[in-house]
């Protein structure tokens, strides 16, 4: 089965305690709050604070940073950034590498394709059948380098 908890040297002679969520092996911290039916692939952490929404899936090597929200029903894809206090509406989809910054805002049912960043405070998604992709992102939104 391996170990439930795990500690992660984050900087030089500082050490966080994750536990590993039961579906998917995710580390989480203890202060974090992950719905049983959310999915945390086994390289993917969820920081102090955040919340995961039910059925919700997050990809490997993501990183849901402190007091961030992902609804229920959100796909996250691999190596996605969402920020501190960045909150993700229900039933989004985030693909790879994709980068939400700090505080921002993504409605119920954003789509955000591949390698774009979200610049922080940002508000995407008025209507939920918006989406980002890399020849429609709105202005202030930049692709990844």
């Amino acid at each position: 089965m391996g170990r439930v908890n795990e500690e992660v040297e984050i900087k030089t002679g500082i050490i966080t305690r994750y536990r590993r969520h039961p579906n998917g092996r995710g580390l989480v911290s203890p202060s974090a709050r992950v719905h049983p039916e959310a999915f945390v692939s086994r390289t993917a952490y969820v920081e102090s604070g955040a919340r995961v929404g039910a059925e919700s899936w997050i990809g490997p090597g993501s990183w849901i940073d402190q007091d961030a929200v992902i609804g229920s029903h959100v796909f996250i894809g691999q190596n996605v950034h969402v920020g501190a206090d960045a909150v993700v509406g229900s039933a989004a989809r985030l693909g790879s590498y994709v980068r939400i910054g700090r505080g921002a805002r993504l409605s119920p049912g954003a789509v955000v394709e591949r390698d774009l960043r979200v610049p922080d405070n940002a508000v995407i998604g008025a209507a939920p059948r918006t989406r980002l992709s890399p020849g429609s992102a709105p202005a202030g939104v930049a692709h990844a380098a």
